[in-house]
């Protein structure tokens, strides 16, 4: 009886635990020697698992309590070495959990960066999330760090840095 009981526990506990761990790997995990201080680097998800050489969507996160000023324009830059693609036409951008109209998205990938112009200055101190869909991850998997950089309306035009995402790709 001791047996079974042990058995069933053991299996259910695995059972339970199987969705955590699939759904672990849209996150980003600890990272311990990233050479990022940890006050600086921001959230991120990638919804298909951020599999080498498969299509993804990211969903890169700005927390309120670094939007200190308002931003009119996003810059988020990547390494060279990150081979992927990403699809102008498919960003779209959330503040405080609701789509903003974006007037423009720039990709120059001769210098590795995403420009992203809001229609409206995003208020400061608001939640905001950055969705990035029909991504294309590089065919060999990584750590890619993207650095995000913001331009505050009416300032002078110096873009200033918000964050870096530490991205994973298996």
């Amino acid at each position: 009886m001791r047996r079974t009981v042990s058995t069933l526990a053991i299996a259910g506990s695995l059972i339970a635990a199987a969705p955590l761990v699939a759904f672990a790997q849209g996150l980003p995990g600890l990272t311990i020697f990233s050479g990022v201080e940890a006050k600086n680097q921001l959230s991120y998800r990638l919804d298909f698992g951020g599999n080498s050489g498969s299509w993804d969507r990211y969903r890169f996160r700005i927390g309120r309590e670094k939007v200190k000023l308002a931003i009119a324009q996003f810059a988020i830059d990547y390494p060279n070495y990150f081979k992927g693609t990403f699809d102008p036409k498919e960003v779209e951008l959330l503040v405080n959990d609701k789509k903003v109209e974006i007037d423009e998205v720039k990709w120059e990938k001769e210098n590795y960066v995403i420009e992203i112009f809001p229609k409206e200055p995003v208020p400061a101190g608001s939640n905001v999330e950055i969705i990035f869909s029909n991504v294309k991850n590089p065919n060999s998997g990584g750590m890619f760090y993207f650095n995000c950089r913001i331009l505050t309306p009416g300032d002078v035009p110096l873009l200033r840095d918000l964050g870096t995402w530490i991205v994973t790709i298996q």
